[in-house]
């Protein structure tokens, strides 16, 4: 899920009282905490964790989420020498996450030393959840270019064909956080569920260096090209979610790719720069227009210069785009728009729509609002604790919405 720089932040963005006063660790344990509700967390390991950990500390926000992880996956390694693969593969799933969190907090350190090193520690945690869980999961490669994407695909219990969940992630989304946004769900309501890593996220670009692409047409129709082929899958009842900044890729995707039969954009996104531009000031708003590099090139460097945590976190959040330079970046992510595209898109549609959405406001209902296929805005509120960027602490409501919807359309 996308975290913004501070100097891209709005004063009317900021969280309500929570956790804490720093918006990113007060997300983070929000989502966190959700994920606990399909296991991926346990409450108790989590708020043990950061109770001695103070706002805007990051150096000790990475540790613990280390130390955390460390010790659950030793909890894990020992119950899985012994045997007791649902003990072993319930703690590996927590090891993972943790692990992910720490993986994300890199953005606040003063180098990034540690991501390869904590990234593989999330992915071997996550491995061991695969290899030690009761479902049957196999290991897949799937075509891309000249190489191939990493994907996991989750049997759903009983034999034939089966409809099938793929999962698109967000810009820097792990495995284990699908596992809590919707693949343990799937699973449980009888789907065959794929996730997997594409262009720009997690081990394409950490280990591969491969960034991210706005027309992710060429990332999801390779997909359905593995999937359409399998036994175990009806290819009538494929089904696409998007998470995060994968509710624009999505739709995106399905203006060129027409044989899903349903998708759910959680939320719903149709221009993924206003998150980066909204707050810039009005001058430098003109700047990108005009085409001024140098000019704003400049003033960015000097905002820089103010604050090394913005610097920090810029260099994070650009990683994915491949872009020298402030100007460039920012061009290339004013390349994630639907302009033009929402009428192309024939498929059924569900779109989250939560209130206080604090990257994308009014963008579900203005993509709900605009494509001409059958769509289904769900409001998620405040007063249901459904409220923030993609429901973190409402994800058993949503679960049980999405679901609902995608079950009777598919038939």
């Amino acid at each position: 899920m996308p975290r913004t720089p501070s100097f891209l932040t709005h004063p009317h963005q900021a969280f309500t009282a929570g956790f804490y006063r720093n918006d990113d660790f007060d997300f983070e344990v929000r989502i966190a905490l959700g994920a606990a509700a399909f296991g991926a967390t346990d409450a108790g390991e989590v708020m043990s964790a950061i109770a001695h950990v103070r706002d805007n500390d990051h150096d000790a926000w990475f540790d613990a989420w280390v130390a955390l992880g460390t010790r659950v996956k030793a909890l894990a390694d020992r119950s899985a020498e012994s045997g007791h693969d649902v003990s072993a593969a319930q703690a590996y799933l927590r090891a993972s996450t943790y692990f992910a969190v720490a993986v994300n907090s890199i953005a606040g350190l003063g180098s990034d030393d540690q991501l390869l090193p904590t990234f593989r520690q999330h992915r071997s945690a996550w491995d061991r959840f695969v290899d030690t869980t009761s479902y049957s999961v196999d290991r897949i490669e799937i075509p891309y270019e000249d190489g191939h994407m990493p994907g996991y695909f989750f049997h759903a219990p009983g034999d034939g064909r089966r409809k099938t969940f793929v999962m698109v992630n967000g810009s820097d989304g792990s495995m284990s956080a699908l596992w809590s946004s919707g693949a343990a769900g799937a699973l449980a309501r009888g789907y065959n569920v794929l996730v997997f890593d594409g262009p720009g996220q997690q081990s394409m670009l950490f280990e591969r260096g491969i960034g991210f692409r706005p027309d992710w047409e060429a990332v999801v129709t390779p997909v359905v090209d593995a999937l359409v082929g399998r036994p175990d899958v009806d290819a009538d009842k494929l089904a696409l979610y998007g998470l995060s900044q994968g509710g624009f890729w999505v739709p995106r995707a399905l203006a060129f790719e027409h044989r899903f039969a349903a998708a759910i954009l959680d939320p719903g996104v149709v221009d993924v720069a206003t998150s980066w531009t909204d707050h810039f000031p009005k001058n430098m708003i003109r700047m990108l227009d005009d085409g001024n590099r140098s000019a704003f090139d400049r003033d960015m460097a000097m905002g820089m210069k103010v604050s090394k945590e913005t610097a920090r976190e810029w260099n994070f959040r650009a990683r994915p785009y491949l872009r020298d330079g402030y100007f460039d970046t920012v061009m290339e992510v004013r390349r994630y728009t639907m302009n033009g595209l929402l009428g192309k898109i024939d498929t059924p549609l569900f779109v989250a729509n939560p209130e206080d959405e604090q990257f994308w406001p009014g963008q579900p209902k203005q993509l709900a609002d605009a494509v001409v296929a059958p769509v289904h805005l769900c409001d998620f509120t405040a007063a249901e604790g459904a409220n923030y960027h993609c429901q973190p602490m409402a994800r058993l409501l949503t679960d049980q919405r999405m679901f609902d919807w995608l079950d009777a359309t598919l038939g």
